[in-house]
């Protein structure tokens, strides 16, 4: 099993390629598998808002543990944006005597006693594409600070020669998610200086509804015709801001980031109410966080899965996987995500898209 556990570690150093996302991400939308008397493995995830934790996340982590371990059992929860509600969901796990806990904190200082718990319980914790704070036992994401250059420097692109002195609007993520702080830092590093920043907000559980309200007020503050491109953090961010632009009768729309891949997304950006994402390929991140969770509910070491190593708020240095995202706008979504099974063409490309996708080569 330790070999096998290698050799998916292997794979993941090859990031993004088509081989590597078939092998980690097949089996997508299987069922959780397993039980009987062999490990049990806590899947704790933060909210029903973003559509990735349960259509993609869950069922790829679910699958990839029941490949690496027929006898493992996954128990699932959702904390649907509940700090409190996620504080009890770990101490259920706790309390159960679970083996091991994957986790994508709702908010990470919130959730540190928890997972101070957990450890002294001796339950390994697994930070999932959030890196929880507390005496975690490792680490699985994307480089965070790079997804916002991409976004910066995407953002850049697409103002063109209003560039320097350009006005925006940050539409931030969540203030308690660490990955939130780690998006604006690396789209700061590249944005600062060359533009000045209209209005900025973070987003409370990344709710598309508050992005809304928020561009909303940043319109009347500034005027449609004084914001020149959005920043926004995620995906659900960006269908807010752009429904707010258009209920605001503004046009052409400023140029719009956003992260993650959505399917609605897409067709925004095939649509071109969107100007990019963020595609961050989740199976050989579900690949890396399986593999722990398994050879930590088995009291294995993490190494052979991790390619390096992170340090947590305390400075402790904890084992980690960091994979590489990839900017897409309407020139690549063929040679990315449709290329990489994330979404089909048929799925894109909606009657009402049918001109603007044979326009972007998607047949």
């Amino acid at each position: 099993m330790k070999a096998c556990i290698r050799d998916t570690a292997m794979a993941l150093t090859v990031l993004c390629t088509a081989a590597v996302l078939a092998a980690c991400g097949a089996d997508a939308g299987g069922e959780p598998r397993g039980g009987g008397n062999g490990p049990r493995i806590g899947l704790l995830l933060p909210d029903a808002t973003t559509p990735r934790w349960e259509a993609q996340d869950r069922p790829l982590l679910e699958k990839r543990i029941a490949r690496l371990c027929a006898d493992c059992e996954v128990e699932h929860a959702n904390a649907k944006g509940d700090v409190a509600l996620q504080q009890e969901q770990m101490e259920s796990m706790i309390t159960k005597g679970v083996d091991a806990i994957v986790l994508v904190a709702v908010d990470a200082r919130s959730l540190r006693p928890a997972v101070t718990k957990a450890h002294e319980a001796g339950i390994p914790v697994i930070a999932y594409d959030r890196l929880a704070e507390g005496p975690i036992s490792g680490y699985v994401s994307f480089d965070g600070v790079e997804v916002g250059r991409l976004q910066g420097r995407a953002l850049l692109r697409a103002m063109g020669d209003k560039v320097p002195g350009a006005q925006i609007v940050m539409m931030n993520g969540d203030p308690s998610d660490p990955n939130a702080k780690a998006f604006q830092r690396g789209a700061l590093s590249v944005l600062a200086g060359k533009v000045k920043i209209g209005k900025a907000y973070d987003t409370p559980q990344w709710r598309p509804e508050t992005a809304h309200m928020n561009m909303s007020g940043a319109l009347a503050a500034l005027g449609p015709e004084s914001i020149d491109g959005v920043y926004a953090a995620n995906d659900g961010l960006a269908g807010g801001s752009v429904s707010a632009l258009k209920a605001n009768k503004v046009t052409p729309l400023p140029p719009v980031t956003g992260q993650d891949a959505e399917l609605p997304a897409l067709r925004r950006i095939v649509g071109g109410d969107q100007y990019m994402t963020v595609f961050k390929p989740f199976g050989p991140e579900a690949a890396a966080g399986g593999a722990m969770a398994v050879a930590a509910a088995r009291g294995e070491s993490l190494e052979p899965v991790a390619t390096g190593e992170v340090p947590t708020r305390d400075g402790e240095a904890v084992a980690s996987v960091l994979l590489t995202p990839v900017s897409v706008t309407v020139d690549n979504i063929g040679d990315t995500v449709v290329k990489d099974g994330l979404h089909t063409v048929q799925q894109i490309c909606t009657p009402q898209l049918r001109a603007a996708c044979d326009r972007a080569g998607l047949t």
